[in-house]
């Protein structure tokens, strides 16, 4: 998957939020949807598109949309 695609599914798990508002640099847990079950959504999609592991504090240490991709791709 590549960042644009990841960039998509990330935007695919907000029902409130217009995906035009999602890009690589947007500090995603800066969004008045963010919250827990959307961590939990976030964590789900990415145990089913990549099979990698990534917990509430990998979400935490990321900034961006762009530094979760990053970090996944570390995990493959």
């Amino acid at each position: 998957m590549t960042l644009d695609e990841f960039v998509k599914a990330f935007a695919a798990e907000f029902d409130d939020t217009p995906e035009e508002n999602f890009k690589a640099d947007t500090h995603f847990r800066e969004l008045e949807e963010w919250g827990s079950l959307t961590a939990l959504s976030i964590i789900s999609m990415v145990d089913d598109e990549f099979d990698a592991g990534v917990t509430g504090a990998d979400l935490r240490k990321c900034k961006t949309i762009e530094e979760l991709y990053n970090l996944i791709q570390e995990k493959l």
